[in-house]
């Protein structure tokens, strides 16, 4: 089974809440204190993580390893990934990290009925935390498939809003750049907002 397979299978189970999340909860709690991941507390997760999701194999456990695994691919963490890393970790120790769940994601602004996607010459923003991997991820399956990742501008084609959505949106960080692509949309930019597990769809169209 793949990693994509087994984080699919998440999808609608609830929140979890047993002693080795409380107890991640306040790891990423301590790490993220000073605002800021740096390579030494993100390999000391790693650890930890590696040490844990063997004798549990808790979901959540093995999610935020799979993570931590792909910003530490080359053994390096850049400041996006450690921006990335904050922002996981922030939304985890928050209570705001829910497995999966487009379904619960109702007040989210998609397009209905959502669109085509066309990739090539088409631009794509992505905001939030996605199941597929990180945002570097995303921005490279789009490039192969011959479009072009972006800031949010009115010459941006897609804003992909990754799966890790919840309803409340509007209070997290990623929340401003929704409310921007709904004003835009308001005035008439043709932009589109889509979830992740639509575009991971139309992707592997």
């Amino acid at each position: 089974m793949t990693a994509d397979t087994r984080l699919h299978k998440l999808y609608n189970r609830a929140r979890l809440d047993d002693r080795q999340v409380n107890e991640l909860i306040g790891l990423a709690s301590g790490i993220i204190a000073d605002g800021l991941v740096n390579q030494l507390e993100s390999e000391f997760l790693h650890k930890w993580l590696v040490a844990h999701v063997e004798a549990s194999g808790n979901p959540v456990v093995g999610l935020l390893l799979n993570r931590v695994d792909q910003v530490l691919e080359d053994g390096a963490l850049d400041s996006d990934e450690a921006a990335y890393l904050l922002e996981t970790l922030t939304r985890f120790s928050a209570g705001d990290f829910e497995l999966g769940e487009t379904l619960k994601s109702s007040s989210l602004p998609l397009d209905e009925p959502p669109p085509r996607i066309v990739f090539p010459r088409k631009s794509f923003c992505f905001t939030g935390t996605f199941a597929f991997g990180t945002r570097k991820d995303c921005e490279q399956a789009v490039i192969e498939k011959g479009g072009a990742p972006c800031s949010l501008t009115k010459a941006t084609s897609y804003l992909v809003i990754g799966a890790y959505a919840t309803d409340a949106w509007a209070h997290s960080s990623f929340g401003r750049k929704i409310e921007n692509a709904v004003e835009m949309r308001g005035k008439g930019v043709p932009i589109a907002l889509v979830c992740e597990e639509y575009w991971v769809g139309e992707l592997r169209q």
